[in-house]
């Protein structure tokens, strides 16, 4: 998920509610597990994304792009 992009639609959350949170403080959505949903809840997810910033990613690369998140300093969406 590239929470950079994400709009806070929630329909991810919605969708694939044991994989994807909404970051309250943050009003964007967060893929929290890789296995908390079925591979089609997922990709419903995925294919639905507004602005398609969740996307299948090798286990492998996940510390990498969570450094990566952490150094974006990402601010809260607006309200409204």
């Amino acid at each position: 998920m590239d929470e950079a992009v994400c709009i806070g639609c929630r329909y991810c959350a919605h969708v694939a509610a044991n994989t994807f949170v909404v970051e309250p403080h943050l009003g964007r959505s967060r893929a929290i597990r890789q296995d908390g949903d079925s591979t089609e809840c997922i990709q419903e997810a995925i294919d639905t994304c507004p602005v398609d910033c969740i996307h299948w990613v090798p286990f492998e690369s996940l510390e990498t792009l969570r450094q990566n998140l952490i150094r974006q300093n990402l601010q809260p969406r607006p309200q409204g």
